[in-house]
């Protein structure tokens, strides 16, 4: 059973930063391509960034140059560094997992006050 585990959201205020990590279990986590989006409130749901088996990384342009994804296999961890943050930033963040099928995360809550 494929389970993501996501923690490090909360309250911030702009231009702080936050961490999200998510833990996959019951996948081969070393040949999936994981993913963090996001969907905030009346809007759908977003693409925030993607990282390969191959640490090739897609970043939404509205995230760039401020949040960082990274993966360590050793741990079955991916990682989410956001900086600058800022209040459109608010959204549930969720974990996403593709290998041969897709696997979501339950999200957590981030709120970025001005």
């Amino acid at each position: 059973q494929v389970q993501l585990v996501e923690s490090g959201g909360g309250l911030v205020q702009a231009g702080g930063s936050l961490r999200l990590s998510c833990v996959a279990s019951g996948i081969i986590f070393r040949f999936t391509v994981m993913g963090w989006y996001r969907q905030a409130p009346g809007k759908q749901r977003e693409l925030v960034a993607t990282i390969t088996s191959t640490s090739t990384t897609v970043y939404a342009d509205s995230v760039k140059g401020r949040f960082t994804i990274s993966r360590d296999n050793a741990k079955n961890t991916v990682s989410l560094q956001m900086h600058s943050l800022k209040p459109e930033d608010t959204a549930v963040y969720s974990c996403n997992a593709r290998y041969s099928a897709e696997y979501w995360g339950q999200g957590t809550q981030v709120t970025v006050s001005s």
